[in-house]
């Protein structure tokens, strides 16, 4: 078989999602390419595997790119992984890509577990079209910066959070795209996976309340979905003023704006 790149999709949480595909590309490669070889040796111990271990991170892509491009053309089949979910998604693999790829070797990708796609499915808003951000800047101003850019898009956006900035991550969002329906998904596949649901100002007093650990996924309306669900609640408070209950208010205004049904009967109830 002519070498490969195989880029290859882990768990995000628990281990058992890890699939039989996944498996049998982790066992015909030559060298596993990695991020935390702690981790990556869990994974593969969990899947009866041993192999060649081959370090790779943001500080040293670069330099570890060079040695994957030499075992691969020594004939080797290289497989990379990230900690958990899809490598070059908001994970180090880009500038290992751009390599492989100008030096004319294959490549193919596995694909599985993804906290984009979980955090999507479980928040309650349009699932797509959507634009995923990746993490925020960590500098307040150029964060906002940022959030400012993508104010506008009138699509269902998705960023990573960290734990020690979620609060001020979360105040900027508010303060810069609105006050907008959102879902904060953490933990996501793990024992204490949760979904705070609500408008960016709510879900931000929440973590100030109880700040949370863990890997976080924010989920947050559009800017047309915020718009859309404006001019559903209206028109849905209109049918209830005429006599119609409010359930059927707010199917009938979500179905008309194309908006979730959740969201215009949670504002519609709260008058």
């Amino acid at each position: 078989m002519p070498p490969r790149l195989v880029l290859i999709a882990t768990p995000i949480g628990n281990l058992g999602d890890v699939s039989a595909r996944a498996r049998e590309a982790l066992a015909s490669a030559d060298v596993v390419a990695c991020e935390d070889t702690r981790r990556t040796a869990k994974l593969l111990a969990h899947l009866g595997l041993q192999k060649s271990l081959l370090i790779y991170a943001e500080h040293n892509e670069a330099a570890a790119a060079r040695k994957i491009l030499a075992r691969l053309k020594h004939g080797e089949t290289v497989a990379l992984v990230t900690d958990g979910g899809s490598p070059l998604l908001a994970d180090p693999g880009y500038v290992v890509m751009q390599k492989v790829l100008a030096a004319g070797v294959a490549v193919d990708y596995v694909p599985g577990p993804s906290a984009v796609h979980a955090a999507l499915a479980l928040s309650g808003l349009p699932p797509y079209p959507y634009a995923f951000l990746g993490y925020l800047p960590r500098r307040h101003a150029e964060r906002r910066t940022f959030l400012e850019r993508y104010r506008a898009l009138p699509t269902t956006l998705v960023v990573f959070g960290t734990p020690h900035r979620l609060a001020a991550e979360l105040a900027d969002a508010r303060d810069v795209w609105g006050d907008r329906d959102a879902a904060l998904a953490r933990e996501l596949t793990k024992v204490h996976q949760e979904v705070i649901r609500g408008r960016l100002g709510e879900i931000g007093g929440e973590v100030k309340a109880r700040p949370r650990k863990g890997e976080m996924t924010l989920v947050v309306a559009g800017a047309r979905e915020e718009a859309d669900a404006g001019a559903a609640v209206k028109l849905a408070r209109e049918l209830v003023a005429k006599g119609l209950p409010a359930t059927r208010a707010a199917a009938v205004a979500a179905r008309t704006f194309n908006v979730a049904k959740r969201s215009v009967y949670k504002h519609l109830t709260r008058g």
